[in-house]
């Protein structure tokens, strides 16, 4: 007789070893069975939840992206004028909760899997978007026209600093980070 209410327990546990395994070997070259055996269930169920290894790694980033949109929600809210609402999309972007090794890792990983994978581009697609029409936003009163075109390098800066940290063994800085897209927002917009 199955247990009443685990299915979401048990999708959420596999979500959080999926990351973790992928954190841990970096790449998507890990097997159901470990996953399902990090998350202290057995690779029957795991495939009974999920499918697939690359259902279970959609899932995994489907969650990824709900946090970080909940993240940069919760940082406009809080935002007060345009620059603010810039700077508040750049350093979600590098909280702790999305610039973690494992969250870094999946990232890398998800970019490679929508070279193949239509629902993984989709999904990219849409965070690009969101991404550059969140900080277009907030451009748009400071630099207008040029706002497009700054927000797209900002949104580049970003995406290449999860690239340039998934490639260094110690743990990535985010301030230090930050500061560096910062810096790049204060150049574009002193040079206006």
């Amino acid at each position: 007789m199955p247990k009443i209410g685990m299915e979401p327990i048990r999708r959420a546990s596999l979500i959080k070893a999926t990351i973790a395994e992928i954190g841990d070997v970096g790449s998507l070259e890990v097997t159901v069975s470990r996953i399902a055996k990090r998350a202290g269930m057995s690779s029957a169920l795991a495939h009974h939840y999920f499918g697939s290894k690359e259902a279970m790694f959609m899932a995994a980033m489907r969650h990824v992206l709900t946090v970080y949109g909940a993240e940069v929600r919760g940082a406009l809210a809080a935002a007060d004028g345009p620059e603010a609402r810039v700077r508040a999309v750049i350093r979600a972007s590098f909280s702790t909760s999305n610039f973690r090794r494992e969250v870094i890792s999946a990232w890398l990983n998800f970019y490679v899997l929508a070279q193949t994978s239509p629902e993984a581009r989709r999904l990219l697609t849409i965070y690009q978007r969101r991404l550059v029409s969140n900080l277009a936003h907030g451009l748009r009163p400071l630099v207008g026209d040029k706002a497009q075109g700054i927000a797209c390098s900002i949104a580049a800066m970003i995406d290449g600093a999860y690239l340039h940290a998934v490639l260094r063994p110690e743990i990535p800085d985010a301030q230090r980070i930050v500061a560096r897209v910062e810096a790049y927002l204060k150049l574009v917009l002193h040079a206006e």
